[in-house]
């Protein structure tokens, strides 16, 4: 008994010694790992919490504003609609991602869409700044597409002849503050991370042609819930510390909250989400400054509108024709789309602060970070002569640029003022007669390849003086890990994206080096080519078929060469990718419509910047004060930008001096310039008090040039006005 019990001990002393071998084991492994930071295994599978190589970030903005009078607005097509004043500045918003290999840029700009010659005068100046670091493959321009920022900056007649030419005070502002955006970006790089998120906003865009969105086919319609895309994506860039940098976000809708009556520098409702956001992350800084940076950029936005209550005749209080957008009496000019608010100040401000809620609430809660290699891809395409199969059977081409009838018409945002109508599938022989003996008839050809299109314009067969439309395009895609933006070059309608995207999403998983990925499309992209529908919107004909200028297999031309551009970055080699076509830089003929501003004239007994109309002594806050200058023209101040016309000022009673508090940049604020007869001008200042404005002191001051003439040199003189001193109160009752 005893030998056993001895035994019995012995076994276990023996299980303690073997336990306390594996914990001193396992103590020592820790204290090693403690130290060392090194796994005893070489190959573990990697941590989910493991930090991903931080990019390198910059983000930069940059004013690019241009003179604010007489010179033409882009977007609805009028030249009687000409600048004359500001309602909001417009900016540059750059942001540059590196992963230490490659670098890729994409800018989003505050005005109509980017045009080619514009692309290639920002390309120029960055060649000559940072030599091949930033080239026509890793920057992206894009335009919000706001109507009301100036024309003048294309170099194809089309587009001169509706902006007064080729206007260099227009599209030197332009170049200059897309190249400072990118400067200030790559100045202020360093480590940072990006990341992904998405949502979707209701009750701030429609479909304005959903006659023929219908056209497409039932079973693709029947994959998605609605007839517009409502999706936000918003990419989030912070630095090492997780403090934000910036954001960039993607919503397809119009941005013509303001509309065609305006003619009012202005952002419309995309600066007005990207201006909330500034203001919010930039707290106390005036509207242009502070680090944070928020790019809020177009999407497939070619048939949604803003303007959520949908057309009527304005004659009648009717619904326009669901086809054609008409009216019985007044035709498409009577049919209006309205927006949601009182007016267009209050529809911009209203879809405006719908998406920059939307972006901020997905901003806030992203947490998918994006990780991965920085790649880019880009060819120049010959967008007249882009063969696609239709089938195994059967080939077509894409053809030599041309606008139908219905492109006259325009659209429910913005009508025509003469008698053309949407979905037009037959010419006028009124309009055709008129067109045949100024400009020539459209050939065979080009009709055949068309159909069924009626052809208005020809403009793939006019060259005189200079070719009216584009025929060498960019396509491009840049990608930032698992994000893939794809830069179009106009204005894709809904399906058209939807297609676009789904083409290049499975190119890039095919290789198997992307998941997940998400694509994005960035309208109005480096060279403006008016719509892309799909070929079964074509047929239709109303405006966005009418406008899709290359002919009815457009989109799958674009869709053959964007696959080919996904396929090579998937496989890594893009490289490898031919260049194509190079775009012509044209140096001769182009013309300029637009007589230099005339010497300025004042009221006798008067100077410029004298008040006219005097503030009143006390205001409400939520009044709106209203001042008048004698003024000059704003185009004799030359470079506008980083400069305003107005400023608010607050005083300091305990320090006697005065605070700058608003400025043109100012949603608050409202620069009138008015033109009057004998070279006469005013400038009205008007300050819609915001209800939680300090009760204080303030003025407001004008500030400007004119020309005059010294002999027989002209010359220009600086000049200011101020109002009187006015107080703002909470209430006009006092205890």
């Amino acid at each position: 008994m005893a030998n056993r019990k001895c035994c019995a001990f012995s076994s276990l002393e023996v299980m303690l010694m073997v336990l306390f071998v594996a914990m001193t084991t396992v103590s020592i492994t820790m204290i090693t790992l403690m130290v060392t930071g090194k796994s005893p295994d070489p190959t573990p599978p990697p941590s989910p919490e493991t930090p991903h190589q931080p990019f390198l970030i910059g983000v930069g903005r940059a004013d690019c504003t241009g003179p604010p009078a007489d010179i033409p607005l882009m977007g609805y097509a009028n030249p009687q609609q000409t600048a004359a004043g500001i309602h909001t500045r417009l900016f540059s918003r750059a942001f540059i991602v590196d992963d230490g290999q490659h670098r890729v840029v994409f800018v989003t700009v505050d005005v109509g869409m980017i045009s080619q010659r514009l692309r290639l005068e920002v390309l120029k100046a960055l060649r000559v700044k940072y030599g091949d670091l930033y080239r026509q493959d890793n920057v992206v321009l894009s335009g919000t597409h706001t109507h009301s920022g100036l024309g003048g900056y294309f170099q194809y007649t089309l587009f001169m002849i509706s902006s007064k030419g080729y206007i260099k005070s227009s599209i030197q502002p332009l170049v200059a503050g897309i190249v400072k955006s990118i400067a200030i970006a790559h100045g202020t790089m360093r480590p940072g991370r990006v990341y992904r998120n998405r949502g979707q906003l209701d009750g701030s865009s429609v479909n304005r042609s959903p006659h023929s969105y219908n056209n497409n086919p039932q079973d693709e319609r029947l994959r998605y819930d609605d007839n517009i895309d409502k999706q936000v994506v918003v990419l989030k860039f912070t630095d090492l510390d997780g403090d934000g940098m910036g954001l960039i976000s993607w919503f397809a809708v119009h941005a013509v909250s303001m509309n065609y009556t305006n003619r009012l520098l202005s952002s419309d409702n995309m600066g007005y989400a990207a201006y909330l956001m500034e203001q919010d992350k930039n707290r106390g800084a005036l509207p242009g400054q502070g680090a944070f940076v928020a790019a809020f950029s177009s999407s497939n936005l070619g048939d949604v509108s803003p303007n959520t209550r949908g057309p009527h005749c304005v004659n009648t209080g009717l619904a326009c024709d669901y086809l054609n957008s008409s009216c019985p009496d007044g035709g498409t000019k009577m049919c209006k789309a309205f927006g949601p608010g009182e007016d267009m100040f209050d529809s911009t401000n209203i879809i405006g602060l719908n998406i920059y809620r939307k972006a901020k609430e997905l901003y806030a809660n992203a947490m998918e970070e994006v990780t991965g290699a920085v790649r880019s891809a880009h060819q120049w395409v010959n967008m007249t002569d882009v063969t696609v199969h239709i089938n195994d059977t059967h080939v077509a081409t894409t053809c030599k640029p041309a606008l139908g009838h219905s492109f006259a018409a325009g659209t429910t945002d913005g009508g025509g003022d003469l008698n053309f109508t949407q979905g037009a599938v037959e010419g006028d022989p009124f309009w055709d007669g008129i067109r045949d003996t100024l400009l020539g008839p459209p050939s065979n050809q080009t009709q055949e390849c068309h159909r069924p299109k009626p052809i208005l314009f020809s403009t793939g067969e006019m060259n005189w003086p200079l070719p009216w439309h584009p025929e060498i395009v960019d396509v491009q895609i840049i990608t930032v890990g698992s994000i893939a933006v794809v830069a179009v070059p106009g204005e894709m309608t809904t399906m058209a994206g939807r297609r676009l995207r789904e083409v290049v999403k499975l190119e890039l998983e095919s290789g198997g080096a992307f998941k997940d990925p998400e694509v994005v499309i960035a309208g109005l992209s480096n060279v403006y080519t008016h719509y892309i529908s799909t070929y079964e919107e074509y047929q239709v004909q109303r405006y966005e078929g009418a406008s899709t200028i290359y002919g009815p297999h457009t989109l799958s031309a674009y869709l053959l060469k964007y696959a080919h551009l996904a396929h090579a970055i998937a496989q890594n080699k893009a490289g490898d990718l031919p260049l194509g076509p190079p775009p012509p830089f044209f140096e001769n003929n182009l013309f300029n419509l637009l007589p230099a501003a005339p010497v300025d004239r004042k009221p006798a007994n008067s100077s410029f910047g004298e008040v006219l109309k005097q503030v009143l002594p006390v205001y409400r806050q939520g009044d709106v004060v209203s001042v008048t200058f004698v003024a000059g023209n704003p185009r004799h101040s030359g470079d506008v930008r980083d400069g305003s016309f107005v400023a608010v000022e607050m005083s300091d009673n305990t320090s006697d001096t005065w605070t700058l508090v608003h400025t043109d940049a100012s949603w608050e604020t409202r620069f009138h310039w008015l033109k009057g007869p004998n070279r006469h001008s005013n400038a009205t200042v008007e300050w819609y008090i915001p209800p939680n404005a300090a009760v204080a002191a303030y003025r407001i001051k004008h500030s400007g040039h004119y020309k005059t003439m010294k002999g027989l040199r002209p010359v220009i003189v600086s000049y200011e006005g101020v109002s009187d001193v006015f107080r703002v109160v909470a209430s006009f009752y006092y205890e």
